[in-house]
């Protein structure tokens, strides 16, 4: 976000920030989380600790990176906590973050769970990559190398989609 609804005393404006900022970041955790009710408890909860520490987050270089990493982290607790809950691995459908069944959101569901989040961020959110290693805390070589091995696999799907749609 642009920091121009600035106050007189210096502080960006919580409520402007969020205006500009939820929607984006609510795409991109429906991207990442491929569920929609846990991607808006998550948002709605990092931008609740945001607005909890507002004074401090509008002084960061990234108020937008920080609640991403919150709800991240959010969503891998409360990932954590539902697999203890049911003490086995089940992988649940992930939804498309837009209403449609395109051949490419199909494709995207079916990447690994960190390939979908580097290819949520990097061009649902918009993030440049060394963003994206920031907020999923790993290298920006590692996500360079992620959405790489996505975009091939993601080529490789469509292109047998379109293929086989072909004959």
């Amino acid at each position: 976000m642009r920091l121009d609804a600035v106050t007189p005393g210096g502080a960006v404006d919580f409520s402007a920030w969020y205006a500009a900022e939820a929607p984006r970041v609510l795409m991109t955790m429906r991207a990442v989380v491929g569920d929609d009710a846990l991607a808006e408890d998550a948002v709605a909860e990092a931008f609740a600790r945001a607005f909890a520490r507002w004074p401090a987050v509008s002084r960061m270089a990234s108020p937008s990176g920080w609640v991403y990493v919150v709800a991240l982290n959010l969503v891998r607790s409360w990932a954590r906590r539902r697999r203890l809950e049911r003490r086995r691995a089940t992988r649940e459908p992930v939804s498309c973050p837009v209403e449609t069944d395109d051949a490419l959101w199909a494709a995207v569901r079916s990447l690994s769970p960190r390939a979908r989040t580097a290819v949520a961020l990097r061009y649902l959110a918009d993030l440049p990559e060394q963003e994206v290693a920031h907020l999923m805390g790993v290298s920006r070589g590692t996500v360079a190398t992620t959405l790489h091995r996505a975009r091939v696999s993601l080529a490789a799907a469509l292109r047998d989609e379109y293929e086989g749609n072909a004959r």
